[in-house]
């Protein structure tokens, strides 16, 4: 039986995020450009052209999470496998070795909690994505999806006031970048796997009812607000030697994102005339997103995706001022030519460390 009642996961998701019409987006106007799209991505970047794109997708909310609940589902079920494991070997310390799992209804009452948690999140994210290249990276059987999340797409482009069917194109140019990067970097996949079950292996989640209650010295708790203030929650709970590979991981997923921001701004330039109302008004978007966006980042230390766009879009800018196109392909040309988080602030070292 799952831990997570996903069913819940998806009820509670649709509830949260509303069902807002597609509002005149259709992936049938833009997807016979995707492949010239993905022509031009692949001559800019150097990456090789995949020999099939996904079909492009116009999706509404519901749909959205879907896809996206199944891609998470693998990994959080293990998340709570583990964690029913954790609580099972308690019991059987403190009952002498003797364990007892948690009772039915006890799993039941978790499994709906879990599932309206997840659920919840998903249904927030849903409010924002205009566009997703889904890939499954636990479960390679799981074909990637271009998927375009039709009325965020709608109500974006009437509350920023650009031409929707441009907007559609450019976002559409992004998304398509990350399927050229994936099937242009084989072992770019493969790469993103190690990471996240490196950081999984023997990862635990106890809470010591006596650490909770003990009250810490004045110095402890100063240096414990003091970093949760700095955004650096999920730092404390992991430790020091996971937190790098969370860095790592951050790293890789920065130069993703602030690639295809790059590429497509590099690519839009050529077909889109309204290119520069459009990363004006993106631009403001982002910046506009409300307090519960910005305390969640805050409280994760992770920055999310804004964070992700900026660094690695000005790392790309920067590399590419420098050495052209052709120099910042070489970051597509195995895992030891990634960028660390250092070399993403510093570009130039970056470009001394694999000239």
């Amino acid at each position: 039986m799952d831990l997570i009642d996903w069913k819940v996961a998806q009820r509670i998701g649709e509830l949260v995020a509303g069902s807002p019409a597609h509002g005149g987006v259709q992936a049938e106007s833009v997807a016979p450009l995707a492949q010239d799209f993905a022509e031009r991505v692949s001559a800019y970047s150097g990456l090789e052209l995949p020999a099939q794109l996904p079909e492009l997708e116009a999706v509404d909310r519901p749909r959205w999470i879907a896809a996206n609940l199944k891609t998470m589902r693998p990994l959080l079920e293990d998340l709570a496998e583990r964690l029913d494991e954790q609580q099972r070997s308690s019991a059987a310390s403190l009952r002498g070795g003797w364990a007892l799992g948690l009772p039915d209804a006890m799993r039941v009452a978790s499994g709906l909690l879990l599932g309206a948690q997840v659920g919840g999140l998903a249904g927030v994210l849903s409010q924002r994505v205009l566009g997703q290249y889904d890939v499954a990276l636990l479960d390679p059987t799981v074909r990637p999806r271009l998927l375009l999340v039709a009325p965020n797409l709608s109500q974006a482009a009437r509350n920023l006031q650009v031409d929707r069917a441009q907007l559609v194109s450019w976002v559409t140019i992004h998304e398509v970048t990350h399927a050229v990067q994936f099937g242009g970097a084989p072992w770019l996949r493969g790469h993103l796997v190690e990471l996240l079950k490196e950081l999984l292996k023997g990862l635990e989640v106890k809470v010591s009812l006596g650490q909770l209650l003990r009250a810490p010295d004045g110095g402890d708790a100063r240096e414990l607000l003091a970093r949760l203030r700095r955004g650096e929650l999920l730092r404390v709970t992991l430790g020091e030697e996971r937190w790098q590979l969370v860095e790592r991981m951050q790293a890789t997923m920065s130069l993703i994102e602030g690639h295809a921001e790059h590429v497509m701004d590099a690519v839009g330039a050529d077909v889109l005339p309204a290119l520069p109302s459009l990363r004006s008004a993106m631009t403001r978007r982002r910046e506009s997103r409300g307090l519960p966006w910005r305390v969640l980042e805050r409280l994760m230390g992770l920055e999310l995706k804004m964070r992700q766009y900026e660094v690695g879009r000005r790392f790309c800018d920067a590399v590419v001022n420098e050495a052209g196109p052709q120099g910042l392909a070489r970051v597509w040309s195995g895992p030891d030519a990634l960028p660390s988080t250092a070399e993403l602030e510093d570009p130039a070292l970056w470009l001394a460390r694999t000239a």
